[in-house]
């Protein structure tokens, strides 16, 4: 047995205008269910302020605070969320959850074929499009011709599952076409294979800017404009306080998503959360307390475990994503690189993050590429944006680089 279907999420009205919603979450426990959790809330647009964590192994209830923007489509969250807990039985006409949790099937994948005229911030709104209609981008190839025409090629998966159908199909070359208007000229949407996929991929050559000094504490500690970032991140580890779980203590600055870096570390090295706590105080400084064990139950007792966990939370929080501006020839290309979870699964929405920053600086982008590369030993997406110059950049290189990575934190 277990708790009513419509029980699993819930999601409460604000107080007053301006307060967080707050989503309770009460399901059978699953390592990385938080992670998996915090990464839809991340991909709705919300910013989670409070956060409470609890498990004893097999259920688990978590309550995130949660602020939101008036075109949040709350029902459509809470479904996604559902989704993602472990799967549910019906019994005597009712529907129960059950502990038992099938892995899922990989999506299909289709390649979005779209040719239309360029303007200034056609891809922004493309991308857009996209992520309104629950459409994954996982890899893209866009290129601008001589003559004004913009060639896009988007590979991409149905959130819906859905894509195959001609209805699905439609609605989405309508979309765009109500958005874009008459500047369209084909759109197209087909199912590819793994072969076709492969032989898309982007080139393998990666600049130093992205690859040197990727695991570098103190390159880390510097924003992409070469400052000193203004807060420090500190992550303490302590097995006296607990006779069954390491607790670790995490003090840092807020940034878009910051638990769910929090969350896909962990997951990334199996480790399971008994009881958390996060909290946002004064000036974006957060604290965040996790009491948690290994796989095997125990604790955290040896020293180069603890030191290598300890160093990639650090990492991860002081620079979640990589940003770089760098001279390719005689032209300016913009790179992010976004690490991927062991899961496969990447950051949602950093291509509509740096499409809509390089709109706001009103910089053109000439092609762009989003390709996955293992740098170290681990897998990252990295995008890779052309600028258009024309004449000259309408603003500096560094205000550029500046401008994208607080987009992508949040901070701006």
């Amino acid at each position: 047995m277990g708790i009513l279907h419509d029980d699993v999420v819930v999601i409460s009205p604000a107080g007053r205008e301006g307060e967080p919603r707050v989503i309770t979450v009460n399901c059978p426990d699953k390592t990385g269910l938080g992670c998996d959790l915090c990464r839809i809330i991340l991909f709705f647009g919300l910013s989670i302020v409070k956060g409470d964590v609890s498990t004893d192994g097999k259920w688990c209830y978590l309550v995130f605070w949660v602020v939101g923007n008036s075109t949040t489509r709350w029902s459509l969250l809470k479904k996604r969320l559902v989704a993602a807990c472990p799967s549910f039985s019906s019994a005597s006409g009712i529907s129960y959850y059950d502990s038992e949790s099938q892995p899922p099937k990989p999506p299909d994948v289709f390649l979005l074929k779209f040719c239309c005229y360029d303007r200034r911030g056609l891809l922004h709104d493309v991308t857009g499009v996209l992520c309104e209609l629950e459409l994954i981008i996982k890899k893209v190839k866009v290129s601008t011709t001589p003559d004004g025409k913009v060639m896009d090629l988007f590979f991409i998966t149905d959130t819906r599952e859905l894509l195959h159908t001609k209805k699905r199909q439609d609605e989405t070359c309508v979309r765009l076409n109500d958005v874009l208007g008459d500047v369209i000229i084909i759109c197209d949407i087909e199912i590819v294979g793994p072969g076709i996929t492969a032989c898309s991929q982007t080139s393998s050559f990666l600049p130093s800017a992205i690859t040197e000094d990727m695991f570098d504490l103190e390159v880390a500690t510097k924003l992409p404009t070469g400052t000193l970032t203004s807060h420090s991140v500190s992550v303490t580890m302590d097995n006296s306080l607990s006779p069954a779980h390491t607790l670790v203590q995490i003090v840092c600055q807020d940034h878009k998503g910051l638990l769910y870096d929090i969350m896909r570390t962990l997951k990334d090295y199996n480790i399971q959360i008994s009881y958390g706590r996060f909290s946002i105080k004064q000036r974006r400084n957060c604290e965040i307390d996790l009491f948690i064990m290994q796989a095997d139950g125990k604790k955290i007792v040896d020293p180069s475990k603890k030191n290598a966990l300890s160093s990639r939370l650090r990492m991860e929080l002081l620079r979640p994503l990589r940003v770089a501006i760098v001279s390719r020839g005689p032209d300016v290309e913009l790179l992010v690189a976004n690490p991927v979870e062991i899961s496969g699964k990447g950051r949602p929405l950093v291509f509509y993050d740096i499409t809509l920053a390089l709109k706001m600086l009103d910089t053109c982008i000439f092609s762009a590429e989003v390709g996955r590369h293992m740098i170290g030993d681990r897998e990252y997406e990295v995008y890779r944006v052309l600028l258009d110059e024309g004449d000259a950049l309408p603003v500096p290189r560094n205000k550029i680089e500046e401008g994208v990575w607080k987009m992508l934190m949040g901070w701006e």
